[in-house]
């Protein structure tokens, strides 16, 4: 039996057009932009009953399972969007991101090593990257991907932060202070905390 192509997959609903697709994205942009965030993912969720690829919706209930801790569900809904568009650094990173915090360690890396590949000056993917590294114990790798991501985004503290601990655990305390002393500059109470933890003074 053939499939009518005017009716949804799963219910026998009408499928959805572009406008239609349109309208009930921006209905949901409103609900969430007063909060109702239950009611935007009851109308993302009606989007994907009859429209089953419509990436927004499949990318809207994966943020929203992530905020509520469902890093399971998450990850599924990121999956179908990169298997859907493997062609975006975002739907890499997405992917990648939910898998790192798994503890998928080798597909998280595949992930951010595609997102760099589609945007090499993709900093989030470079320090999620360097924190898989970390992870998985290749401390020379996460330095390097720390680096590169510093050098992108040289005023947010959280890849200096990491690089001082990675120099820490490769005994290099010298680099470790140098880092701490560059963190003074502009958040000294990252750079106050990564004394606490290390020991570590710089002059």
């Amino acid at each position: 039996m053939s499939v009518n192509p005017g009716q949804g997959h799963a219910t026998g609903a009408p499928t959805l057009g572009r406008f239609e697709r349109f309208l009930l994205a921006w209905k949901a942009k409103i609900l969430l932009l007063f909060g109702l965030q239950a009611r935007a993912n009851e109308v993302f969720e009606d989007t994907l009953r009859r429209s089953p690829q419509d990436v927004y919706a499949l990318n809207s209930l994966g943020y929203a399972a992530l905020q509520r801790g469902e890093s399971g569900t998450a990850y599924r809904y990121f999956e179908q969007v990169r298997n859907l568009t493997p062609q975006l650094s975002n739907a890499q990173f997405n992917l990648a991101f939910v898998a790192e915090s798994l503890g998928r360690l080798d597909e998280a890396e595949q992930g951010f090593r595609a997102a760099l590949a589609i945007e090499e000056k993709m900093d989030r993917a470079w320090y999620g990257l360097g924190l898989v590294l970390v992870r998985q114990g290749r401390l020379p790798e996460a330095l390097a991907a720390l680096k590169r991501n510093t050098s992108l985004q040289p005023m947010s503290p959280f890849g200096w932060y990491q690089m001082a601990r990675v120099h820490v655990e490769l005994q290099q305390p010298d680099e470790a202070k140098a880092v701490i002393r560059h963190l003074k500059g502009f958040e000294p109470k990252v750079a106050a905390q990564l004394e606490r933890e290390t020991g570590l003074r710089p002059v």
